[in-house]
Parts: C-alpha cells; structure tokens; sequence
C-alpha cells in the first residue's frame, strides 16, 4: 500500500505548523517531514522539530545533489523538504504530511518523484485583519519583515483554486478535525484499498462453489 502525500500550504501566518501538530495528536501514524531552511531559528525552536537549520552554502549543495522534493526562496530565505526523508515514510506504506509555503507548495504538487496521491489543502485565515493580528502577535519580524509577508499575502491567498481543499483556520480545533477527516476519507479512496478488496473478492470467488448448481 502506498501513503498519500499531504500538502499544507498558506501564507506566512495561516497557522498551518500549529494544525500540523494538531492533526499528528488525532493521527499518530502520520508521517512528518521537518524541513530545511537557512533563516534563523527562533526563540524556543528546535533543531528538528520545526524545521533543520543550515547554512546558504549547504542548502545549495543540498539543491546541486538534488536532495529536495521542492525547495524555494520565501521573503529572502531558502526552505526545502528531503526527498531521502520523504522516501522512507512512503516505503513504510505510510502517509507523509508536510508543512510547505505557497510556492513550494505548487512545485511539489507538480513533481512526479514520489509514488501515492497527492493531497493538497490550503489554509485560509478568516481575513487579512485576522492574518495581520496572527503576524504581529507572533513577533517574530521587524516591521519591514512583518510588511513584506502581508504584502505577498495577497498574491498567496489567489493560490487557492490550485489545491483540493481549502479550510478556514477560525477556530483552531475545527480546523484541524476537518483536516483530519480529509485525511481519513482519502485513505478510504478505491486505490488505497486495492489489496484489502482484493482479499475480499478472493474469499467470494472462494466461497462460489457453495451455491453452485443453485
């Protein structure tokens, strides 16, 4: 059987790290990429958890050796998810999800390297007041970053009809049961369950003989 790849993408802001975490406490079998970049790390992250943090010089080497499934430059810094890493949730038969901004978003989703479907959700915030208070609460950027990030808000929320689904992050719980429920139903698709049917096919055709001659 061969996992899904789940995309979640939104502008910078959507809150789509915090669903992913939340959607990994409903589903723990879900497999999770962490991701390289080469921005700073941020007060109380950590390395491996949020993201892989590298220098410009080994995130290029990484990009020469074709080491990522998509990477790309977002407000000035370089992120990339790990083909090698990817691999091996799929070749345990496991579904993969991955935090990813827009851009890298739709080159993933435009990649054949991988086996399985692809999954794409895209997190709306409820309104551009909403994502602007989310950003300046964070405080993670001076004002000319801070300014930068809405500005290409604006172009990312257009993204949109690109992606299967599109789930507005209001209410953090709700979002993040739909996400899961997303998740659940495309494991119930027709191709994920070929050898299950399969089995079960097998056991009629086993079992015809009982009424022959009927």
């Amino acid at each position: 059987m061969k996992g899904n790849l789940i995309i979640i993408s939104s502008p910078s802001g959507g809150g789509k790290g915090t669903l992913i975490k939340e959607v990994r406490g409903m589903l723990p079998d879900l497999g999770y990429s962490c991701s390289h970049t080469t921005r700073p790390k941020r007060f109380g992250e950590e390395e491996g958890r949020e993201y892989f943090f590298i220098s410009h010089d080994e995130f290029e080497q990484r990009i020469e050796a074709c080491d990522f499934l998509e990477y790309a430059n977002v407000h000035g810094n370089l992120y990339g998810t790990s083909l090698a890493e990817s691999r091996k949730v799929f070749s345990a038969g496991r579904d993969l999800i991955v935090e990813v901004d827009v851009q890298g978003a739709l080159q993933m989703m435009a990649k054949p390297e991988l086996d399985g479907a692809r999954i794409s959700i895209f997190i709306l915030p409820p309104s551009f007041e909403v994502l602007r208070a989310r950003l300046t609460a964070r405080n993670t950027e001076d004002e000319a970053g801070l300014r930068t990030r809405l500005k290409n808000s604006f172009d990312e929320v257009m993204k949109y009809p690109s992606f299967d689904y599109v789930i507005v992050n209001e209410d953090l719980s709700t979002a993040a049961r739909q996400i899961a429920s997303i998740i659940c139903a495309e494991r119930q698709s027709t191709d994920r369950q070929t050898s299950a049917i399969q089995g079960i096919l097998d056991s009629f055709d086993a079992s015809r003989h009982l009424f022959e001659g009927d």
